[in-house]
């Protein structure tokens, strides 16, 4: 007959055996990597292997759109699986509120190891994970050699380039810090490929000679679009300063570091202020200074993928291991004359998303469903096996990577952006996209951009004031209508009455931009 303790131990061996069969989750992301600079994604600017092997033996979602194109309010949505509305986080330079459900403290509740590793960006501490070390300082983006990050409440230091120190830290929490017997979720997240594009040595004099092609609306004049189009502040020929173009060396930056700035350089900058250039001729030389430097700050970020890819398959772990990459946003990356994001425009509202799981998700799979960083949480749940609560706005991508066809999936999609007054000027607006149409409503003013991105992709062409489209005008701001009392969006009166203590207390000289 079996005793007690038999029993006990029985129970408590099965139990241990049902916890290492879940599978880890390692999420890897970036800061502000465009879709247009990865290689599976159909870059002609730059090779991405590393990136491109787990689409190639996984999934590419090729419509992965985010609720709020900015760092900070992508990572909460992320966290809580809710729009900036209901997880309070709406624009940076906020504390993200802890105490809220997120999808680390459930998987942690159930029995994962959770921790996470890099650019945090919200500035209260990490909570849900058993361990944490993110980057401080620089308003929480920190700096892209020798970063100062805070270590489960303790402040640390390290020398050398950021994306190498971070991938650093998350391999010696794979290979040494971890439980092997428990499952893990691991967020290793980087600061690059964000402002001011700073490379590693490895890259410092890589595409020299390169000479990038450029966008078909660098050179626009945002003619028929709404006014604030016409008034942000992140053009590439008039908003760059010299740091973003290399012009002056980051004061961080000593010893052979610095000497290898100077190399990489120095002569370009002689050559450069020689040249004496304006107009388009400045615009496309900043371009191309930026679009480099942007590239190669891609490539570390894809070099610290390939060694996350070696060790998962040396391991054994990458059969149980669901890897995912993605970006906090896209990026403008000189398409209508711009860097930075927060506008609704294709280049910033979409993101990457690719996924590996073997024998779960079949090699080679594209979906081109509506999927959102609002997503993320419910499907790390329902991976996992663990209830996604009834609060949580996305859906599951779990049967999209099974090859299944979803129920009730989204055919339009909400976007908006709260941030103003803030880096870049750019102003509120929202707006909805069914992935043919897309509507943008800056609501400040009542202005209106509609456009065809079938016939338009660029989105050039601002279709609201057409006669010919008022019937889709008219069924669009319906749809929008309807997303907002879906999801328990205030209205626009009262979101502009939330924000006005903010713009009274915040001056355009403590955002460190022009008032246009």
């Amino acid at each position: 007959m079996m005793t007690k303790l038999s029993t006990i131990f029985l129970l408590l061996s099965v139990s241990l055996s049902a916890l290492a069969a879940l599978p880890n989750i390692l999420f890897i992301f970036s800061d502000d990597h465009a879709t247009q600079a990865v290689g599976s994604y159909g870059s002609i600017i730059n090779s991405t292997p590393n990136i491109d092997r787990i689409a190639s033996e996984g999934i590419r979602f090729d419509r992965c759109l985010v609720t709020n194109a900015i760092c900070g309010p992508s990572r909460a949505t992320i966290l809580t699986g809710k729009y900036s509305h209901l997880n309070g986080f709406y624009k940076n330079d906020m504390y993200f509120d802890g105490r809220q459900i997120t999808f680390p403290k459930l998987l942690r509740q159930a029995g994962y190891q959770t921790a996470v590793i890099g650019k945090w960006h919200l500035a209260s501490l990490p909570t849900g994970f058993d361990h944490f070390e993110v980057i401080t300082g620089y308003g929480g983006q920190g700096k892209y050699y020798h970063p100062v990050m805070n270590r489960n409440g303790e402040p640390t230091k390290h020398r050398g380039y950021t994306t190498e120190v971070i991938t650093k830290l998350n391999m010696e929490w794979l290979k040494n810090q971890r439980d092997p017997n428990k499952p893990f979720m691991l967020m290793m997240q980087h600061k690059a490929p964000h402002r001011a594009w700073l490379p590693s040595p490895k890259y410092m004099n890589a595409f020299k000679d390169k000479k990038f092609p450029k966008p078909a609306n660098l050179h626009t004049d945002y003619q028929g679009k709404a006014s604030h189009v016409k008034k942000q502040d992140m053009m590439i020929k008039d908003s760059m300063n010299p740091g973003d173009l290399k012009l002056t060396p980051p004061k961080y930056l000593d010893g052979a570091d610095l000497a290898n700035w100077h190399k990489a350089y120095d002569e370009e900058n002689a050559a450069f202020a020689k040249a004496k250039l304006s107009g388009k001729a400045l615009r496309s030389w900043n371009y191309q200074r930026y679009i480099r430097d942007y590239v190669r700050c891609v490539q570390s970020i894809d070099d610290s993928i390939g060694e996350v890819l070696n060790y998962l398959d040396e391991s054994g772990l990458a059969e149980n291991t669901l890897l995912i990459y993605s970006s906090d946003q896209g990026f403008f990356l000189g398409e209508h004359g711009w860097f930075d994001k927060r506008f609704m425009y294709e280049e910033a509202l979409r993101t990457p998303l690719v996924m590996r799981w073997p024998g779960k998700i079949k090699a080679g799979s594209v979906d081109s469903h509506i999927t959102s960083n609002l997503d993320f949480a419910q499907t790390f749940l329902e991976v996992a096996g663990v209830k996604v609560p009834a609060e949580m706005q996305g859906a599951s991508l779990l049967p999209i990577m099974k090859g299944q066809q979803p129920e009730n999936w989204r055919e339009s999609f909400y976007y908006h952006y709260y941030g103003y007054p803030d880096w870049h000027l750019v102003q509120k607006h929202c707006g909805v996209t069914d992935g043919r149409y897309k509507l943008i409503h800056f609501y400040t003013t009542d202005e209106w951009e509609l456009y065809d991105r079938k016939n338009d992709p660029e989105e050039n062409i601002n279709r609201a004031s057409d006669p010919e489209f008022k019937s889709i005008l008219q069924n669009m701001r319906k749809k929008l209508s309807q997303q907002r009392i879906q999801l328990k969006v205030p209205s626009d009166e009262e979101v502009i009455q939330q924000f006005k203590h903010l713009e009274k207390e915040n001056s355009y000289l403590k955002w460190g931009v022009k008032k246009k």
